[in-house]
C-alpha cells in the first residue's frame, strides 16, 4: 500500500499527465443524448487511487445554467460539500458516460446518508450542443440527482482552466463529426475547506476506486 508520502510525491506528475492527456471524442448528433453501451468500468487490476494534490485547486468562480434553466452558482451551491467536478459533453462516445457511470455505480455503494453529503456536478464542455434540457436528460440516465452545468464557453473554459484542465471549443470535420477535446480529470473538493485535495485521471476513476474512497473523502480526508 502506498504513503501518503508516497501518493504527493507523485501528484504533480500526474496533474501535468492529466492535463496534456487530452481525450478528442468526435460522435453522432443523435437525439438519445447518451450512449447506452457504455459500462461502469470495475477494473480489479487498477489499484492506483486518485492522486493527492500538495496544492488544492480552488473551487472554479463559476455561474452557469443548470438542467432546469435557473442560475447555478457554483461555489456557493456546493459551499461545506463533498463535490466532484467534471468537464465533459453529453455527445462523448465513451469517456464522458463511462466516468458518470462509474461515479453513479460508486455512489450506489455508499449508505443513504453518505450519498445526501455527496454532489457531483459535470459542466458541458460543448454548451453549443449541450442544452439544459439535453443535459438534463443524459445525466438522468446516470444519476437523477447529479447536477448538469451549461453556458458561455470562454467562461467554462476559463473555470477549467483554473483547475488544471484543458478544453476546447468543439469543430466539426469533414465528415459531419464533431469532435471536441477536453481533459478528462475528476476532481474532488473537500467539504471542510472547498479546495480539490484529490484528482482522478481517467485510468483511476473506475467505479470500484471511487466506491473504496469516497467513504474517507465524504469524512474530509485523503485517500
Amino acid at each position: 500500500m502506498r504513503t501518503t508520502a508516497t501518493r504527493r510525491a507523485v501528484a504533480a506528475a500526474l496533474v501535468a499527465v492529466a492535463a496534456a492527456a487530452l481525450t478528442a471524442c468526435g460522435g453522432d448528433d443523435g437525439d438519445d443524448g447518451g450512449d447506452d453501451s457504455a459500462a461502469a468500468r470495475v477494473d480489479g487490476g487498477q489499484e492506483k487511487g486518485g492522486a493527492v494534490l500538495d496544492r488544492p485547486f480552488e473551487k472554479p468562480d463559476l455561474t452557469l445554467t443548470d438542467t432546469e434553466g435557473k442560475e447555478y452558482d457554483l461555489v456557493d451551491e456546493t459551499k461545506g460539500r463533498t463535490t466532484l467536478v467534471y468537464f465533459g459533453y453529453t455527445n462523448c462516445p465513451d469517456v464522458c458516460p463511462l466516468t458518470m457511470s462509474n461515479i453513479a455505480v460508486a455512489k450506489s455503494k455508499l449508505d443513504k446518508a453518505e450519498q445526501r453529503k455527496l454532489d457531483v456536478v459535470f459542466v458541458t464542455s460543448d454548451p453549443k450542443r449541450d442544452t439544459p434540457k439535453r443535459l438534463g436528460k443524459w445525466l438522468r440516465m446516470h444519476d437523477p440527482s447529479f447536477v448538469g452545468l451549461t453556458g458561455d464557453f470562454d467562461t467554462i473554459q476559463a473555470g477549467a482552466r483554473s483547475v488544471g484542465v484543458h478544453i476546447e471549443p468543439s469543430y466539426e470535420k469533414k465528415n459531419g463529426d464533431v469532435v471536441s477535446t477536453h481533459g478528462a480529470q475528476v476532481l474532488a473538493f473537500s467539504a471542510k475547506d472547498d479546495k480539490a485535495h484529490v484528482l482522478y485521471t481517467e485510468q483511476n476513476a473506475t467505479a470500484q476506486i471511487l466506491a473504496k474512497e469516497l467513504p474517507t473523502l465524504l469524512k474530509g480526508g485523503t485517500p
